[in-house]
């Protein structure tokens, strides 16, 4: 088994032969944009898009791709993600309803640019499948239905009778599941290195192994110059804690995945699942899986949640236990792939913030701008962010920069170690909620609202 090395995704493809080349000295530009993930990509091809004069230069740590953009579950969906009432509340319900239509355009508008581009990212339209395995799973699934029709997506979700799960895949245990359409399966690494020779082919600078280590109104300092520029947004997700003064912004939520080999026709004969759904299932701690383009199956989860301090990963390497549960959840869905070996095992963070909730934004009177706070659910809320960052740049009054999201700011975390204390209580209360729900079936438990509650998740 291979451990690390990134992800999965660059297994997959090679991990670039050669780095771009580093910033050599002091620079100016007309926008520096601080990480080369999909936030920073999408702004920087918006920009150069709407005005080809505009100097875009992008400076990232490492290698364009490397953070979450390069190892994702490869969930491109298009819904919001975030606690509608908190937003509704410092705007209006039809400022929400506004960003929940925009984020679904976000899928198609992914796959426009990727065909006009000519990135094979190996997209594949499909459907989300949530899948509840027990009373209290399936009552959440209906939970979640009434609150998306409320909140205008209920034209994409439905729930599903066992039989119709069935016809579908073969997962032990179904009581029911949800559906929701309109998405796209994604080979992730594909899309960011794509996405970022096709800002090159634009004009857009991209610079690597240049790590920014403060920034400020028209400067940011990285140790291979200064670079001086009227508006620096930074796109760094959840590697935002590593920059000085953003150290309790977000905090880096820890996101681990398994892969197994290609499984053979005649287990997959058995699986199913030739929708190639986005399944999950409805577990407070849940799961996300795909099945990839060579019939693999990949699976993810939290594992353990949070490094003490805000510590990162080491080139995407999980520890024992996180893969350990992760081929347990495996097991438990899969159980036709239990003797077939796991290929990958790696890691990420995502950027949370205190209130669970993403933000993107430009102070005009500094000309910093910022976004990221994705949880989990970056794939396609980056390219609308990336677009929003543009049209703020730009100086431009559009629909997104409208949108309740735009400019909102949150408090910071907490300092050490409560932040820690938290996020791992959260997470012990969400496993002994599934245990219980397990054993004990409806009502959903209580455990569950009171982990969401310790840190501030809606």
């Amino acid at each position: 088994m291979k451990i690390g090395d990134v992800s999965f995704w660059y297994a997959d493809i090679g991990l670039p032969a050669t780095r771009r080349p580093a910033l050599s000295g002091d620079a100016t530009a007309d926008v520096a944009i601080i990480g080369a993930g999909f936030t920073g990509l999408w702004a920087a091809y918006y920009l150069k898009k709407a005005d080809p004069t505009r100097d875009v230069l992008v400076l990232e740590k490492e290698f364009a791709g490397f953070g979450a953009s390069g190892r994702n579950g490869g969930w491109c969906m298009g819904t919001f993600a975030w606690n509608h009432e908190a937003y509704a509340k410092a705007t209006s319900r039809e400022a929400v309803l506004e960003m929940v239509r925009e984020l679904e355009g976000t899928v198609p508008e992914i796959s426009r640019i990727c065909a006009e581009e000519g990135i094979d990212a190996d997209i594949l339209p499909t459907e989300e499948l949530m899948l509840a395995t027990n009373p209290a799973q399936l009552a959440r699934i209906r939970e979640t239905i009434a609150h998306r029709r409320h909140w205008g997506d209920g034209h994409r979700v439905r729930e599903l009778s066992p039989a119709e799960v069935a016809q579908r895949i073969a997962t032990p245990g179904v009581l029911g599941a949800m559906t929701f359409t309109g998405m796209t399966r994604i080979q992730p690494a594909k899309l960011v290195r794509g996405l970022a020779e096709a800002c090159e082919r634009l004009g857009v600078r991209i610079v690597e192994g240049t790590e920014v280590t403060s920034y400020d109104q028209g400067r940011a300092e990285t140790a291979r110059g200064t670079v001086r520029a009227p508006v620096i947004l930074r796109c760094t997700e959840g590697f935002t804690a590593g920059i000085k003064g953003h150290h309790r912004d977000w905090i880096p939520l820890n996101s681990a995945q398994i892969a197994t080999v290609p499984l053979p026709p005649e287990v997959w004969a058995k699986i199913g699942w030739e929708g190639h759904e986005l399944i999950g299932d409805m577990k407070n701690a849940y799961c996300y899986c795909q099945r990839t383009r060579e019939g693999r199956i990949t699976v993810g989860a939290r594992g353990v949640p949070y490094k003490f301090g805000s510590r990162m990963d080491r080139n995407g390497e999980p520890d024992a236990e996180t893969i350990r549960r992760l081929t347990v959840i495996l097991r438990e869905h899969f159980p036709e792939a239990a003797h077939y070996p796991i290929d990958h095992a790696w890691c990420g963070v995502i950027g949370v913030p205190r209130d669970w909730c993403a933000t993107v934004g430009l102070d005009p009177a500094t000309g910093l701008g910022w976004a990221g706070g994705y949880v989990g659910t970056g794939v396609s809320t980056a390219n609308l962010a990336g677009r929003t960052l543009a049209d703020l740049a730009l100086g431009r009054q559009t629909v997104r920069t409208r949108l309740p999201w735009v400019n909102r700011r949150v408090r910071q975390w907490e300092p050490e170690p409560l932040r820690w204390l938290g996020v791992h209580m959260m997470y012990r209360l969400f496993a002994i909620a599934d245990r219980r729900e397990e054993r004990l079936g409806i009502p959903p438990s209580r455990f569950a609202k009171f982990g969401n509650w310790i840190t501030g998740r809606g």
